[in-house]
C-alpha cells in the first residue's frame, strides 16, 4: 500500500496507473482521508463492499429482532405474530 497527500496525486498524472491501493492522507494534519482503489482490484472490492453491506443488514435485523423480543405485548396492543422458539 502506497501512502500519499492530496497535492502528490494531483502532480503526477502516472500516480493513477499504479497497481497498489493507495492511502491518501492530508498533509497538514497527517490525517487519513481515504483510499484509492485501481481498477484492478474492482471486482473484489465490490465483492467485499457487497458482503460488508450484507452483514451489516443482518446485525440491524438481528438487533431488531432481539428489541422486538424483549418489548412486551400489554393490554389492549395487538400482537405481530411472532413466536419465540
Amino acid at each position: 500500500m502506497i501512502q500519499a497527500t492530496m497535492a502528490d496525486m494531483r502532480k503526477s498524472v502516472d500516480f493513477f496507473q499504479t497497481d497498489q491501493v493507495i492511502n491518501i492522507i492530508n498533509g497538514r494534519k497527517k490525517q487519513e482521508i481515504g483510499y484509492f482503489v485501481p481498477s484492478k482490484f474492482k471486482v473484489d472490492f465490490l465483492k467485499f463492499l457487497t458482503e460488508l453491506n450484507n452483514k451489516e443488514r443482518l446485525e440491524n435485523a438481528k438487533r431488531a429482532a432481539q428489541a422486538q423480543i424483549l418489548d412486551p405485548i400489554g393490554d389492549g396492543t395487538a400482537g405481530d405474530d411472532i413466536e419465540q422458539t
